[in-house]
């Protein structure tokens, strides 16, 4: 199956299902020599794993990794880094009345069209559960950027018409991760739980926007004209389950402005798809979850109307365990582009004077 490697230079390979034995990657092209903190690693999944939150699944995975190749002694060989995630709390039954059934909304049907077999056990490889791996390759990446002083920093900022109205220039980003709903904006996150409590309550679920901002990236990432780098971002966004939106900038609020009122105005950190040195911003919307307690009209594998309750432990609303995936799939294009810029120039290629 195609669609399991992103990256160029920088590549992450992901594998496995929700409810399989484990899940895990690899992942190819990171450098050697860079002196790899095992235990931050480990902090960034357990900021995704299920439990991490109360607003969350009940669902308890350790999410410890395990790393099989590529690393000796905290430092990378150049070679190969392959790593493994261990699924230990899964519920397959929970899950054997969607053997035959489609959810609304969800991925069941289309992945059954497509492959003429689905895994219902949490959704197999269509679950958000995959995106373990990807915070595993993010936190890789994030420590290569760091070696050219680069920030990835995301937070909730919207869930369901709750706001915040703060700009980021005046938040304090220390505080996201002691948040249960990862928004630094403590009275704007009071509203955001209380509703994510109600909806979770009325057996529903809803949505959110986080915002992500990177702070010293260089000028000159970017590879045009396919692989801007606002392109590139906003392919590895869309990448995320339920992921509906990506805004770079201004984005659709540009529509309204004049052109000399917007050339006035911070372009989000990106121009003509390459960076320029200023804060990247941009924001990723979040549909609800698919899977409800409500009941829900759909149908079964043979056409037949019926109608779903659906069983299983699911997040009401996805965005306060999403903020690590939002930053990790931001840290691998960063540093993709990171590499690949050293190709642009041929005076970059020129011999080292010892």
């Amino acid at each position: 199956m195609a669609g399991n490697t992103f990256g160029t230079l920088f590549r992450l390979t992901t594998f496995g299902e929700s409810h399989g034995t484990a899940i895990g990657g690899v992942i190819d092209g990171c450098p050697a020599g860079l002196k790899v903190d095992l235990a931050a690693v480990q902090a960034e999944l357990d900021r995704r794993r299920p439990g991490s939150t109360p607003l969350g699944t009940a669902r308890d995975e350790a999410d410890r990794v395990e790393f099989l190749s590529g690393i000796m002694d905290g430092t990378t060989l150049g070679t190969p880094i392959g790593f493994l995630i261990r699924n230990s709390d899964a519920k397959s039954s929970d899950y054997e009345a969607l053997k035959d059934v489609y959810r609304p909304g969800h991925a069941d049907k289309t992945w059954d069209h497509k492959y003429g077999v689905r895994d219902h056990r949490g959704g197999g490889r269509s679950s958000a559960r995959e995106t373990a791996s990807r915070v595993v390759g993010g936190a890789i990446a994030r420590q290569l950027l760091a070696l050219q002083g680069v920030r990835v920093e995301a937070y909730v900022s919207q869930v369901g018409d709750v706001r915040s109205a703060q700009p980021y220039t005046e938040l304090d980003f220390s505080s996201v991760w002691s948040s249960d709903v990862r928004c630094p904006d403590p009275s704007t996150a009071a509203r955001m739980t209380a509703l994510i409590e109600q909806v979770r309550s009325e057996g529903d679920s809803i949505g959110g926007r986080i915002t992500c901002v990177v702070r010293g990236t260089q000028t000159g990432l970017g590879e045009p004209v396919f692989d801007k780098l606002n392109a590139d971002l906003g392919k590895a966004m869309l990448s995320i389950n339920a992921v509906k939106g990506f805004a770079f900038g201004e984005g659709f609020d540009a529509i309204a402005l004049r052109g000399s009122a917007h050339n006035r105005m911070d372009p989000g950190g990106i121009q003509g798809g390459i960076s320029n040195g200023e804060d990247i911003v941009f924001d990723v919307a979040f549909k609800p979850v698919s899977t409800i307690a409500k009941a829900q009209q759909t149908i079964d594998r043979s056409g037949k109307a019926v109608v779903l309750e659906a069983q299983g432990r699911h997040d009401p609303c996805v965005v306060p365990r999403a903020v690590p995936i939002v930053e990790a799939m931001t840290s691998l294009v960063l540093a993709d582009h990171l590499l690949r810029n050293r190709t642009a120039k041929a005076r970059d290629l020129a011999p080292q004077q010892h």
